[in-house]
């Protein structure tokens, strides 16, 4: 088997145009050859065994290579969908670029999924890994943080210590390597790079940088796995690598596609923060104490900045508020302390200028302040324009504020992603599949097609090959009082106890807020201490996703309450997840000024912003969640969906026959006698 960074090679001819251009029927037909009964994936894969809908998908996307189309995949859980891709892009794809929703997916990818696919069809092609900067130790940085370095903690002595060693060894810089430092510690701030704070060329470490060593890498590989975040980052930002890719790419493939729109709103947008004011302010003091004390009173400098920004903080009583500019009162203290932090921002930038000659790092904060001060002009200067009037790039926008305890975001939103991320396809013709297991809305995929500007593509639909109606029971108890009642819920883990109990533990309860999450842990140690229950607790934030994953897994009869993050990308086979409880429908909250916005436009229109909007989103993260319960054909379990609005309400039909057939009941004595039938068998 060739190594992860082996040489360039071609993918298995010489010339790839020709590869993609063979007749269907050729690639059918070793298709058929490759994926069925005695084919090379058996020998190297192990529990292999041959499933028609992996094939069938493996065929549609061989066809949508070979004609440089685009092809929108759902493919249910089970179908293998992974090795579908893969096995016609790295025998047909040419140069192929694959996003995934996560950096944990990334790795899987590049470290197992194309290693085994690769050696099953002996394919000589070279595949590099590509991350954010914030990934990759910065030579720099790290310096910087030996000498004079801020230190956050003792713990942090102790990582920075891990990390200088780490440095001095690897090939890659990849924080990932050093598990003796968390990925949340602190510390990796003040080591790694971010595009405000890179010297670039002007770097006396350019030559050795990692984050350079892995764009290099990536660009004289065959496949490059990227994540979603940094395939849009960079068509926002040209930061990260991409930019670069793309144009030489024939076939792009995102997996976990669902979570697109989301993420390209975000960096389609424009954020701009009270925290990154601040942290602005003391990088400048710092460098001007550094390299120019007698060019300035440098605290004299930054403070007015620093008040001006904590002011415009402060023009929001509230601990935590979303509000969209048009909700904000004309007399709130709110614009005049933003038009204070612009005056104040310009006179920093005055210093700066006069001083930037003197060292690089103040050159490149003043830099960082131009730009951070430009993003508070465009906010500002929208703010007079009636909504729906703001154009960023091509897309309406929509002006919003989010206050935190102790920061403040100002946000540009765009009310629609499809227009800008259509200009991206647009130029060299090239092959995209969106690939996922929730896309659809009853095999209706105009929900996602529409959000990403896809309308007309084609889109295939590939079933699971579970059987659901004997592996699984869906399970709505009676008697439950509408979500926004009070003490919802205390009512949700009365009827979630005895389920509980009669599956032994083995349980995840997803809820959809934080609040939640907390009241169901206070409320779940109590009940188990009193009724001498052994099943171990977990909850989300106690300890980081993996770790909770791994002990749960490793315990055989927790019970683990998450939110969104549990929601999906979340494997656990077997018996230690036989029960997955979901407290209410995942409606996003109504506060959302985006969201709003959004809808406001859909009904100006005549669409019903219900209906075309906010159900999908839910009935898909739905999709999600009930997705972690039977994730192999020897799993058996209950979906407990505790929101009665899913029988009681005429929508409600819609969002149960979207899910998986599992049988349904209301009774609690089913529930309990499917486990009983479960001990037995």
């Amino acid at each position: 088997m060739l190594l992860a960074h082996s040489p360039h090679l071609p993918i298995l001819t010489e010339d790839t145009d020709a590869a993609s251009s063979l007749p269907a029927g050729e690639h059918d037909a070793e298709l058929d050859r490759l994926f069925g009964a005695g084919g090379p994936l058996g020998p190297v894969v192990g529990s292999y065994r041959p499933r028609s809908s992996q094939m069938a998908m493996a065929k549609a996307i061989g066809q949508a290579i070979s004609e440089q189309k685009t092809l929108i995949a759902e493919a249910g859980t089970g179908t293998g969908k992974t090795f579908a891709y893969l096995v016609p892009a790295l025998l047909w794809g040419g140069k192929v670029i694959v996003s995934t929703g996560t950096k944990n997916l990334q790795d899987q990818l590049f470290l197992r999924d194309i290693p085994t696919v690769r050696k099953a069809l002996n394919a000589p092609v070279s595949v590099a890994l590509l991350k954010g900067r914030a990934n990759y130790v910065c030579h720099f940085h790290l310096e910087r943080t030996q000498q004079n370095g801020r230190m956050t903690s003792r713990d942090d002595v102790g990582y920075l210590r891990e990390i200088s060693r780490f440095i001095k060894t690897t090939s890659s810089g990849d924080k990932s390597e050093l598990s003796k430092v968390p990925e949340t510690a602190l510390i990796w701030n003040l080591v790694t790079s971010t595009r405000d704070t890179c010297l670039g060329a002007e770097c006396q470490y350019y030559q050795d940088c990692f984050v350079m060593k892995a764009r290099k890498e990536a660009q004289n590989a065959d496949v490059v796995v990227v994540n979603h975040h940094l395939f849009f980052a960079d068509v926002a930002l040209k930061d990260t690598g991409v930019a670069e890719l793309l144009p030489s790419a024939n076939t792009v493939i995102f997996d976990e596609a669902h979570q697109l729109p989301d993420t390209a709103t975000l960096f389609f947008g424009d954020t701009v923060s009270t925290s990154q004011v601040l942290e602005l302010c003391r990088d400048v003091l710092a460098e001007g104490l550094s390299h120019a004390r007698d060019g300035a009173d440098w605290a004299k400098v930054v403070m007015p900045v620093e008040r001006a920004a904590r002011d415009l903080r402060l023009a929001f009583p509230q601990d935590v508020v979303r509000l969209a500019l048009n909700q904000i009162a004309l007399s709130s203290e709110f614009f005049p302390a933003l038009e204070k932090l612009k005056d104040e921002f310009k006179s920093m930038i005055v210093t700066l200028e006069s001083q930037a000659e003197r060292a690089e790092t103040i050159e490149l904060c003043r830099v960082r302040a131009i730009e951070l001060g430009q993003s508070i002009e465009n906010w500002n200067g929208k703010k007079n324009r009636a909504k729906g009037d703001n154009k960023f790039g091509d897309a309406e926008t929509v002006l919003w504020v989010e206050a935190f305890s102790s920061s403040l975001q100002l946000h540009q939103t765009p009310l629609s992603i499809a227009p800008i991320f259509n200009k991206q396809r647009e130029g060299t013709p090239r092959t995209w599949i969106f690939t996922s297991a929730t896309l659809a809305v009853k095999n209706d995929f105009h929900h996602f097609a529409s959000q990403m500007g896809l309308s007309g593509e084609p889109s295939q639909s590939w079933l699971s090959p579970f059987d659901y109606e004997r592996q699984g029971l869906l399970y709505v108890p009676n008697n439950m009082p509408l979500p926004n009642s009070f003490q919802y819920t205390d009512a949700v883990l009365d009827a979630a106890l005895p389920v509980i109990e009669a599956a032994g533990g083995r349980t995840f309860l997803l809820c959809t807020t934080i609040r939640a999450v907390t009241r169901a842990a206070e409320r779940l140690r109590e009940e188990f201490e009193k009724r001498k229950l052994p099943f171990p607790l977990m909850v989300q934030g106690e300890a980081g996703r993996t770790e909770l994953l791994d002990r749960f897994r490793a315990a055989g009869n927790a019970v683990l309450i998450g939110s969104q993050s549990f929601w999906e990308g979340v494997d656990v086979r077997g018996e230690a997840l036989s029960l997955v409880i979901i407290d209410k429908l995942p409606f996003a909250p109504p506060d959302d000024p985006v969201l709003a916005a959004r809808i406001e436009v859909m009904e100006k229109n005549g669409l019903n912003g219900f209906m075309h909007h906010q159900l999908p989103e839910a009935i898909i993260n739905l999709k999600q969640g009930a997705g972690r319960l039977i994730r192999d054909e020897t799993d058996r379990g209950v979906l407990m969906i505790c929101d009665p609005r899913i029988i009681s309400k005429p929508y409600g039909k819609r969002i149960w026959q979207s899910l998986p057939p599992f049988k349904r009941t209301r009774e609690l004595v089913d529930v309990e006698s499917f486990f009983a039938g479960k001990a037995k068998a």
